[in-house]
């Protein structure tokens, strides 16, 4: 169950087995079934989590409508980052797309492990330098890329989005309605 975790760790710092063993004492097991909520909008994030298995979404609802922000997968970290550090109630939705497995950390212990190991203040350094430039990311391409530009960079950077997320939650990402993916789809379709 550990594997994936001491990988992704390692890519941000270098860790002796004490050290990955006292990080790795601080998580918990969890389970998800499809469809269930890891976090709802309202609530205040005190969790953040490793995907061991499955993947997970975040999204917005606005007057009913759900708009998917973000999709993760193995190997990645969740949280609801604004709400995890300012302790307010959260704006988003995460919510599991496929039965899936995290370890889930409390906040008080990763804040406790900075203090303990100090070197993992570079790991929750990394992480959030990695949440701004995704952001930044999304927000540049929603502002001055097509939707179609924006479906090919999804295919050539993020192919397991495109692998193992529904369609209408594709297209919510994007930014647009099915209708409008289904017919860029055909159109490249045709094009190749």
């Amino acid at each position: 169950m550990f594997d994936r975790l001491k990988t992704s760790l390692e890519r941000f710092l270098p860790l002796t087995r004490e050290e990955f063993v006292h990080f790795a004492a601080l998580l918990t097991p969890r389970k998800l079934a499809k469809h269930e909520h890891f976090l709802r909008a309202g609530e205040v994030c005190t969790q953040i989590a490793f995907i061991n298995q499955g993947c997970l979404r975040y999204y917005y609802l606005n007057d009913g409508d759900e708009f998917n922000g973000q999709f993760f997968f193995e190997g990645s970290w969740i949280g609801e980052y604004q709400s995890f550090l300012t302790g307010q109630p959260s704006i988003q939705y995460f919510d599991a797309l496929e039965d899936s497995e995290l370890l889930v950390m409390q906040h008080s212990d990763l804040q406790k492990i900075y203090t303990d190991l100090p070197k993992f203040e570079r790991f929750g350094r990394v992480l959030a330098e990695n949440v701004v430039i995704g952001s930044q990311r999304r927000t540049a391409s929603l502002l001055f890329d097509t939707p179609e530009e924006r479906y090919l960079k999804l295919i050539r950077e993020r192919p397991k989005v495109v692998e193992r997320i529904p369609l209408h939650h594709i297209a919510s990402y994007l930014g647009i309605k099915p209708e409008s993916l289904s017919r860029i789809r055909k159109r490249l379709a045709e094009n190749r």
